[in-house]
């Protein structure tokens, strides 16, 4: 029990040591304890709770509730954008080589240190995107990669704000709420119905633009790995290790829901067009499998439709499942 108490108060002390003092006695920023337990009961909820209370319940029709929420996703992201930028990045004052942070009490300064605290509870948010696949009983959309980037997100970003909320770091918040502006719109459109889902082409483009956006963390953090920055070396390896992580998860999503199926829609038609021409030449020129002079039938290359969350976009997150080789076409919980 000693030692328990004992290692709590080093901790404490450790937190009171390097903490940002602006944002100490803000919410939620005391310990990161609250915050763990919060990722925590998020997992269990989605994992656990939420199948289990929907299992004998009707799917919620939500499609309403999902236009306001991706709404406001869209226009809190481009405020963040918009403070996250203003606050530094998009005045001249921050380098994109090295960036310390700015701990004074300076306008710039303090704006961004709120900036980031608000980035923070966006992650909070996030989560809903979750809640609502369980309240429409899309319980196959809740894939490890999602609850992953979900889960993880608020808790790590909890650090960033204690100890390093402006500097190199807040790149980071630049690009992913810039993602999720995109993101987010991309739902809003796909929520309103099957006479604008049509036109929503780029849908995997945006998986695209979101580990494009892991590729640029990684670069922007590990720089200061061979550049003398009075940053430290520990945000330089956890937000760096971050983007590593989720740059291999959307991969592993991007092919498993483009490329795989691309290829197999290319083997199949190989098959077909050989075995057609060779009932051609077994029936002298006799059409089979239901193609005229044994062409094969056209196999489309063309990926199915997919679920998608994202966020996530994460994704911003982007997570899929096929239903009897139809697609589900739902965005973010949204029945095309």
């Amino acid at each position: 029990m000693a030692l328990l108490v004992s290692g709590w108060n080093a901790l404490h002390d450790t937190l009171d040591r390097y903490a940002d003092k602006r944002s100490t006695n803000w919410f939620l920023m005391g310990s990161p304890f609250t915050t763990a337990a919060i990722c925590l009961s998020y997992v269990y909820i989605v994992k656990v709770l939420g199948p289990r209370l929907m299992e004998n319940r009707k799917p919620f029709n939500l499609r309403k509730v999902l236009i306001y929420y991706n709404l406001f996703q869209v226009l809190f992201s481009t405020w963040l954008f918009y403070e996250i930028g203003i606050s530094g990045w998009f005045t001249g004052d921050y380098s994109f080589r090295c960036q310390p942070v700015d701990i004074s009490d300076s306008p710039s300064g303090t704006r961004m240190v709120h900036a980031s605290w608000w980035y923070y509870f966006s992650k909070f948010t996030e989560f809903f995107d979750t809640f609502f696949f369980i309240l429409r009983k899309k319980h196959k959309n809740v894939s490890t990669l999602h609850v992953i980037h979900h889960g993880i997100m608020p808790f790590s970003v909890w650090f960033g704000v204690k100890f390093t909320p402006g500097g190199h770091s807040t790149f980071f918040g630049l690009l992913n709420t810039f993602v999720h502006i995109i993101m987010y719109t991309y739902y809003l459109l796909a929520a309103l119905g099957p006479q604008v889902q049509k036109y929503l082409w780029w849908k995997k483009y945006i998986t695209v633009l979101q580990m494009a956006q892991f590729v640029a963390i990684m670069v922007h953090a590990f720089q200061l790995l061979f550049i003398d920055c009075n940053y430290p070396r520990a945000f330089v390896w956890w937000i760096g290790m971050h983007a590593v992580m989720f740059w291999f998860l959307f991969k592993e999503y991007y092919d498993a829901s483009y490329r795989k199926p691309r290829e197999a829609a290319r083997l199949k038609a190989a098959n077909a067009l050989a075995n057609g021409s060779a009932d051609v030449k077994a029936s002298n020129g006799s059409a089979k499998n239901g193609s005229p002079n044994g062409a094969a039938p056209t196999a489309s290359t063309k990926p199915r439709a997919a679920d998608y969350y994202i966020n996530g976009d994460l994704a911003s997150d982007v997570h899929y499942r096929h239903t009897n080789g139809k697609a589900n076409g739902t965005t973010n919980g949204t029945t095309a």
